[in-house]
């Protein structure tokens, strides 16, 4: 199960989703992308229920991307295609496949706003000196 539901893709898209094999395909859809952002999240190290419960990201961040990338999906089931034509007489067939511009999968803004902001520790200490000899109490 999701974090985003039929709903709120729903909400999102504008326009019912009531077909039976179109809520089937939503639900799965949802389901794949919860999958993608669950493994991504494990490979950094970190659990998306616990980062969730911690507000980063926030839950309604997660439903939005989620949503999105449905959408997305809904308008361009398959990734790359820009422009079908279909024509009867005389048996014109055109598809036109572009570089992946419009990815079914997560951008790069949808995964910096899901995965928590890390520091890099290059400057995590603050210089200082301790001298390796000791000195004489007295001088």
């Amino acid at each position: 199960m999701s974090y985003a539901t039929i709903t709120n893709v729903t909400e999102r898209l504008g326009r019912p989703i009531s077909d039976p094999l179109e809520v089937a395909q939503v639900n799965a859809w949802l389901t794949d992308i919860e999958d993608r952002i669950v493994a991504r999240f494990l490979r950094s190290g970190l659990v998306l229920a616990d980062q969730i419960a911690l507000g980063d990201p926030t839950l309604a961040t997660v439903v939005r991307v989620e949503s999105d990338v449905v959408i997305r999906r809904i308008y361009q089931p398959q990734p790359g295609r820009t422009s079908v034509t279909r024509s009867v007489d005389d048996a014109s067939v055109t598809d036109r496949w572009e570089g992946q511009t419009a990815d079914a999968g997560l951008t790069v803004s949808e995964w910096s706003d899901l995965l928590p902001r890390v520091s890099s520790g290059a400057f995590s200490t603050r210089p200082g000196f301790e001298p390796n000899v000791a000195l004489p109490q007295v001088w």
